[in-house]
């Protein structure tokens, strides 16, 4: 078997799908890239048994093969290859030899035949979505998913589709973040929990467009294909919390700030909070803000005043400023509203304005813990 291929192609490729690879792994065999050549498209496969990822390049080759090559040494070789058409030729006993312009190289490759196989894609439900609104559900949501392994569900993303909108939640239990999208629609209502790890994945695979992706589901596997790329995951079998009972029907007290003054604050401020708790003291009073942090084991104390809007009471409240702050990356408008009702109870973020440049199919609303100041 032989093909030939650009360097640079091969090596950009194999760097996006390589995160997809365990090093932990005690199957040798998925430290390997998968090589499956038909006519002149090579389709490359990394996988993890849980996540799989697949790319498909054009190359130049006179008969059909498979092949499993060592990721590592593959990837290192590439790096110090400049551009040019590599050769690769491969033997019966799937010894792999690279000829470049200066040189040849060997790598003893695997039997494909023990390599994974794909998911089952029996059964499995389609429908569409622009590239964009995946970006969205990446960067809005996946950050407030939770790391704990006893809760299973809370480690990845719900997805719940309905004949109007898709609505995707994360939370760890101490935060929330909730995208619906009200341009993708589905024949029936359905829902399913997504892993973090595909998600990030697909972040670097996707473009950032309008372009169409096809997403299909079924009972154990979400599927997602785009173009030359395809990834494939098992989903999290777990039933997902009822996240509606903890957002507050009526939080009365609104608090607009300028997002980029309120981030920045904070990150001044926060430097002197504890470095456990990340506590920030949020002071309202009329249109002003006041921002306090203090480390008592250490005797650090930092506050910062701003101005604001406000609509409500007097009030004093405390956040995670590290978790607000990501949650205030999340809002893609120049200002914020937070909503309120009471110290003890769970703040609002929304993004605020900026309505001729927001996206009109879009609504996002995230969900915060207060912390207990102590004194």
């Amino acid at each position: 078997m032989k093909f030939i291929v650009s360097s640079t192609q091969l090596l950009k490729n194999l760097q996006q799908i390589s995160g997809v690879l365990n090093t932990n792994t005690v199957l040798p065999i998925l430290l390997d890239f998968l090589f499956e050549i038909q006519g002149n498209e090579l389709t490359v496969k990394g996988t993890d048994l849980e996540t799989t990822v697949k790319v498909k390049i054009d190359i130049e080759a006179r008969e059909d093969g498979r092949v499993c090559i060592p990721a590592r040494i593959l990837m290192d070789s590439l790096r110090n290859i400049p551009e040019q058409p590599l050769t690769f030729t491969i033997d019966k006993s799937y010894a792999v030899e690279i000829t470049s312009d200066t040189g040849k190289y060997k790598i003893m490759g695997e039997n494909p035949e023990n390599y994974p196989k794909d998911p089952d894609t029996e059964e499995s439900v389609s429908y569409n979505m622009p590239a964009t609104a995946m970006h969205a559900v990446i960067n809005k949501c996946l950050f407030a998913a939770g790391t704990d392994s006893l809760r299973p569900a809370m480690a990845g993303v719900f997805f719940e589709l309905s004949k109007k909108s898709l609505t995707t939640v994360a939370t760890d239990a101490h935060r929330l973040a909730k995208l619906t999208r009200t341009d993708i629609h589905h024949s029936e209502d359905a829902s399913f929990i997504v892993p973090k790890k595909p998600l990030l994945l697909m972040k670097n695979l996707l473009p950032v467009s309008d372009e169409e992706l096809t997403v299909s589901y079924n009972s154990k596997h979400m599927f997602v294909s785009h173009g030359n790329s395809e990834v494939m995951c098992r989903l999290i079998d777990a039933r997902y919390p009822d996240y509606r009972v903890v957002i507050p029907s009526n939080n009365p007290y609104k608090l607009i700030v300028n997002k980029s003054d309120f981030e920045l604050a904070l990150r001044r401020v926060s430097v002197f909070s504890n470095k456990s708790t990340y506590l920030v003291a949020l002071t309202i009073a009329g249109s002003e803000l006041t921002l306090e942090s203090q480390d008592v084991d250490l005797s650090f104390e930092g506050n910062e005043r701003m101005s604001c809007q406000y609509e409500g009471e007097d009030m004093q409240i405390a956040f995670n400023a590290k978790t607000l702050i990501e949650m205030l990356a999340a809002a893609d408008t120049d200002e914020v509203v937070i909503e309120l009702t009471s110290p003890t109870k769970p703040g609002i973020l929304r993004p605020y304005g900026n309505e001729d440049k927001r996206d009109k199919n879009e609504d996002l609303l995230m969900l915060l813990m207060p912390l207990v100041i102590t004194v």
